[in-house]
């Protein structure tokens, strides 16, 4: 078993301990909701709707997995369930 930047190899199984709570999962997926419509609108074009929208893809993939890599990295957890 190792155990590197959040997430668990064991095995065959890739495990990630969950690091955002619910709270801000909804916040995330309300705001890449935001951006698709503001793009899909036509309100934000070229690169800033570019960039936007793979943050929008990011958001949406992170609150899906309830894991951010990139809150591993700083250290901060706002899934009540797993303190360390």
């Amino acid at each position: 078993m190792v155990f590197t930047f959040g997430i668990l190899f064991n095995k065959n199984k890739v495990v990630m301990k969950k690091n955002m709570g619910t709270i801000d999962r909804i916040i995330r997926v309300i705001i890449a909701v935001v951006i698709g419509f503001l793009f899909q609108q036509g309100i934000i074009t070229g690169m800033l709707a570019t960039i936007l929208s793979i943050v929008a893809i990011v958001f949406l993939l992170t609150s899906v997995i309830s894991f951010c890599p990139l809150y591993k990295v700083i250290g901060i957890n706002t899934c009540p369930l797993v303190r360390e």
